[in-house]
């Protein structure tokens, strides 16, 4: 008798998955996670303010932002050797961050240097990244980029370890351990480039992604692969896409505000380095979590319903920012769902993208969203040492608090609004890419 049971083939998109989380390991892991250990050493061995210093984040932010929506319009089109694109994100990346070993005491040469390893990142990561999974995932998307940016914080665990050791090291300091970072993320960048990193060859190979039963479905089969998006310009004719954009904004303001401002408040309240230290490792360990929770929560829930739930917890988290001083407690509660809610702003801008615009011009679109993201997160920062200044920080927090509400208000109109307008219209259909 002969065997219907054929085996499924292999899908190359599960090695594009790992091939993401190991840039998310270690090139973005050095460029965005490692440099903020060597503040104190540079700032104290060169004789740099701090906030002189910093400004290399800032710079480096901007530079990247503007260059977010060029780089997506690169790796959008069909005629772009991504290979060897993601060869030079490496070399900018990595090479770039192995040239801090030579600023020495030109502040000048940190500024320049950031800026190109930002923009390095950029295209290997917070651009390249979702594209390649965007490509490559028409099922599944979710979980893949759950999986995909769960690198950062895995890889984070072992780089603050190295990074701990080598820069408390007489016998290296911070210029060569610039030095042995930059070329670590250089190697292990190109390699990833070359051996792993491409896109589909055709409909066949994504096909293997299908599950069973759809696949027993011949019509659902072809809709699922179906390619499908509107230009650059056909989205920035939509209304709502400026009100996502908008949405994107406010996220950026309460990010900034409480993913980075808590350590001081905390400290502020008087609380011991023991407790802000434990929030701060609940907060990384749940991060890891967030990311992949986050992709299920969009491919089994759908994005209505993971925006709401991820609302409720950000407020929750607010609200437990303002009654921390009575009930310290409060501050576990708070780190767990700050850390489940981090795919917000890490999965959420590429998911959305894809799902609401589609793959004709995914990279530019996610791009110049990025670039709102960015726009709210600098302002933010700016934003809530104002208001602490003038108010306080229970104040301030009352405050962020209504950004979660404007930000995700805007979300869900948008994306509701959208989604509703795709589906009445059959977009899927007559935006086809052949």
């Amino acid at each position: 008798m002969e065997n219907t049971n054929t085996k499924k083939p292999f899908f190359y998109g599960w090695v594009i998955v790992a091939a993401c989380m190991l840039i998310q390991a270690v090139p973005y892991g050095v460029a965005t996670n490692v440099q903020p250990q060597f503040i104190n050493f540079v700032t104290n061995g060169e004789g740099f303010t701090l906030t002189q210093f910093s400004l290399l984040f800032t710079i480096g932010t901007i530079v990247s932002a503007l260059a977010s929506p060029y780089i997506g319009k690169v790796l959008s089109d069909p005629k772009t050797n991504i290979k060897l694109v993601y060869i030079i994100g490496s070399i900018l990346c990595g090479g770039g961050f192995a040239l801090f070993s030579f600023a020495g005491g030109n502040l000048w040469a940190y500024y320049a240097i950031s800026a190109l390893v930002q923009v390095g990142t950029s295209i290997v990561s917070a651009i390249g990244v979702p594209l390649l999974l965007n490509s490559w995932f028409k099922e599944n998307k979710g979980l893949a980029m759950g999986l995909a940016f769960c690198g950062s914080g895995i890889g984070n665990i072992f780089l603050q370890q190295v990074a701990a050791r080598l820069l408390s090291n007489p016998n290296y300091g911070y210029a060569k351990a610039y030095f042995i970072f930059g070329i670590f993320s250089l190697v292990v960048s190109l390699l990833i480039s070359i051996f792993m990193v491409r896109l589909p060859k055709g409909p066949s190979e994504l096909a293997a992604n299908v599950p069973r039963n759809k696949a027993q479905q011949g019509e659902n089969t072809k809709t699922t692969l179906t390619k499908w998006g509107y230009t650059l310009k056909e989205v920035t004719k939509m209304k709502l896409f400026w009100v996502l954009a908008v949405g994107f904004i406010f996220v950026g303001f309460y990010v900034s505000g409480m993913s980075v401002q808590y350590t001081s408040y905390l400290y502020k309240l008087g609380f011991s380095a023991t407790y802000v230290a434990n929030i701060g490792s609940i907060f990384a360990f749940f991060s890891i979590l967030g990311n992949l929770c986050g992709g299920l929560f969009f491919d089994k829930l759908g994005i209505k319903k993971t925006l709401l739930l991820s609302s409720v917890m950000v407020v929750l988290c607010g609200i437990s920012l303002v009654f921390i001083p009575g009930i310290p407690a409060l501050g576990y509660l708070f780190a767990i769902l700050l850390g489940i809610t981090i795919f917000a702003y890490i999965i959420g801008p590429s998911y959305l993208t894809g799902a609401l615009f589609g793959d004709r011009e995914f990279g530019t679109i996610l791009g110049i969203v990025q670039v709102f993201f960015a726009i709210g997160y600098a302002l933010g920062t700016v934003l809530f040492g104002i208001s602490v200044d003038t108010f306080g920080y229970l104040t301030s927090w009352i405050i962020t608090t209504g950004y979660v509400v404007i930000a995700y208000v805007c979300l869900l109109i948008a994306s509701v609004g959208i989604l509703k307008y795709n589906k009445e219209n059959n977009v899927v259909e007559t935006k086809k890419i052949v």
